[in-house]
């Protein structure tokens, strides 16, 4: 599997081109940074983080590895933001489909993650790709809690 995230951002972009994303390759680079070379990039998918469909200058790039999601921006002027999500922390995904975008609302112990402008046809690949990845994610942190006990 390609390991690239600014390789794999781009495919997602083509291959569901509604979806609201710029910048990709500077949000690419900062998530990139933050991936071990020990992890391996199991999905990647562009989104906006926030509440309302019309602001749309929060681009993130949201990768998924064999041991964490991590959420990426890179700033216009300066800096960057990275937000870590470990399967421990996971409660809940919500996708909401709209007239035109959807949303995956990723709800964790803390905080809800609200990721819009997401193309409509990319919502079921999103859900599965997450779904999936969380289910199996949980089995073994669950393992690794009961041999830790």
């Amino acid at each position: 599997m390609n390991n690239n995230v600014y390789e794999l951002a781009k495919e997602f972009k083509k291959k569901y081109p509604s979806t609201l994303a710029f910048r990709i390759k500077a949000h690419s680079k900062v998530a990139q940074k933050f991936i071990g070379s020990d992890e391996k990039i199991k999905y990647v998918f562009l989104a906006q983080k926030n509440f309302n469909s019309f602001d749309i200058i929060n681009t993130n790039v949201v990768v998924m590895t064999d041991k964490r999601i991590i959420v990426a921006t890179k700033r216009i002027v300066f800096g960057y933001f990275f937000k870590m999500i470990t399967p421990d922390m996971f409660n809940d995904l919500t996708i909401k489909n709209g007239l035109i975008w959807g949303k995956v609302i990723i709800d964790t112990v803390k905080e809800k993650v609200v990721l819009s402008n997401i193309s409509s046809s990319a919502l079921s690949e999103i859900d599965d790709n997450v779904t999936m990845y969380m289910l199996e994610q949980k089995k073994k942190y669950r393992k690794e809690s009961e041999v830790s006990e």
